[in-house]
């Protein structure tokens, strides 16, 4: 089968995604081949390419934002059916046991796996997945519109989830990249005001048609104070100022895998007051679920830019320049 392939971690510039023919995975005991349609192109796969994350075992296949067909099943698969419609996303194994996974806290599993990270993923023809681990997909939503929501949208929805967003409230958003497009869309369907602070003028722009009531530059506090506030951009001088833009009491949440370090902070202006900083880490499958169900409902419509497999290297060195709006998704 076709698979692009990281062999060695380095800059995206140098291409690092390599085009080859690998062997078709085989589903073992309780795993599904899923026959892959499309794959959203995630930050965390920059992160992965470029070394910013914990050294994963190489070569690997990136990719977790998966939507294919279920192809064959391995022994003991009872959930799906051959031609069902499945996504695949960055979780992929918990183990069950632990305290975080039998206190409904998975993503904290000491012994966790990660599609595209651990094991092949999706910027291939085919991947295999454990079944528990595969959500069936709505009726409603298209092959190209579902796979941003296997993480962008969880880790979005995950974030919201935590930064305690009262109801009609304010909400800053810092970054606005795939993550923050989709939840936008949910916090304006719970009638919330969005403040956005983003770097790019298009990604200002965006935010603006969306319907945030500002959108403007990331370098200084929002121009009035938020309830709670999310991160996406990995740059830690965003900590600060989001600090600065909350309310007494408010929660700052980071939503990103990975971030530069972050400066000094001035105790009284972004820590006293009984502020909150926290972050997310990963998802649970519950989460996926949720935020799935919460899609067709909306519904959540991702702005979604079409690309072929092999262009995926210039299209994570767009992501790192800020080149794109909304979601990018490689067509299988």
């Amino acid at each position: 089968m076709k698979a692009l392939i990281l062999k060695k971690h380095t800059c995206i510039e140098e291409h690092s995604l390599e085009l080859l023919d690998i062997p078709k995975p085989v589903a073992g005991a309780g795993e599904l081949l899923v026959r892959v349609k499309v794959c959203g192109v995630c930050r965390t796969d920059l992160h992965l390419v470029e070394g910013d994350l914990a050294k994963s075992p190489l070569p690997i296949v990136p990719g977790h934002q998966i939507v294919g067909v279920v192809e064959s099943l391995g022994p003991g698969c009872q959930i799906f059916k051959p031609g069902d419609r499945v996504g695949v996303a960055w979780l992929r194994y918990t183990c069950g046991a632990c305290a975080f996974c039998l206190s409904g806290r998975e993503n904290l599993c000491n012994q966790s796996r990660y599609t595209g990270y651990h094991e092949n993923g999706g910027y291939a023809e085919y991947v295999k997945v454990l079944e528990a681990f595969a959500y069936p997909l709505p009726d409603g939503l298209s092959d190209e519109d579902a796979a941003p929501l296997l993480c962008a949208g969880i880790i979005g929805y995950r974030a919201l989830k935590r930064c305690h967003l009262p109801e009609k409230g304010r909400l800053g958003i810092f970054g606005f990249g795939s993550s923050a497009h989709i939840v936008i869309q949910i916090a304006l369907h719970r009638q919330c005001e969005v403040f956005v602070a983003t770097r790019a003028v298009e990604h200002q722009e965006l935010a603006r048609k969306m319907g945030a009531t500002w959108a403007g530059s990331a370098e200084n506090p929002l121009p009035v104070e938020v309830d709670s506030a999310i991160i996406f951009a990995p740059a830690g001088q965003l900590v600060p100022i989001a600090l600065q833009s909350v309310v007494k009491g408010g929660t700052v949440v980071s939503a990103d895998i990975s971030m530069s370090p972050i400066p000094q902070m001035d105790y009284v202006t972004c820590v006293f007051h009984e502020k909150v900083l926290s972050s997310v880490e990963a998802n649970t499958r519950e989460d996926g679920r949720e935020l799935l169900a919460l899609a067709v409902a909306i519904p959540i419509k991702p702005h979604v830019h079409l690309f072929k497999l092999e262009e995926a290297n210039r299209v994570l060195e767009k992501i790192k320049n800020h080149g794109i709006s909304g979601s990018s998704v490689l067509v299988i």
